[in-house]
């Protein structure tokens, strides 16, 4: 028997491909990427990169409160960027939505990303003991 459950909201864009917006394993939420998506359009928010970052840790933050955690659980964030020279305005929006202590964290500069976007962004959540 498995331990293993599909999180899905409609707080957040569906999946724009074979796989879920997050699993849980026992008390792990391992959340797919996000990219800038409005839910209700599917389409990317705006080209200005701090309005998608703002809209990327809206949605993880709905997947988070899906799945009966929140932001602050999350343990692990990876932030994929097409432009690193965004990486202070990236780290100003966090701000907004974390408190310390912060999840470890990878950024990288990417060529590309789904749909054109500037930032995605994946993490792992720990819920319950």
């Amino acid at each position: 028997m498995s331990n293993k459950a599909v999180i899905n909201t409609e707080k957040a864009p569906a999946a724009i491909g074979p796989y879920s917006q997050a699993i849980k394993a026992g008390n792990t939420v391992y959340m797919s990427g996000q990219i800038p998506l409005d839910p209700a359009t599917m389409e990317i928010v705006s080209d200005d990169f701090e309005a998608q970052a703002r809209q990327v840790f809206s949605n993880l933050q709905a997947v988070c409160e899906e799945a009966a955690g929140s932001l602050q659980d999350i343990v692990k964030l990876n932030l994929y960027l097409v432009d690193l020279g965004n990486f202070a305005i990236v780290n100003k929006v966090m701000e907004e939505f974390f408190t310390a202590p912060y999840p470890a964290r990878a950024a990288v500069g990417v060529k590309a990303l789904p749909k054109d976007a500037q930032v995605e962004a994946e993490a792992v959540m720990i819920v319950g003991d």
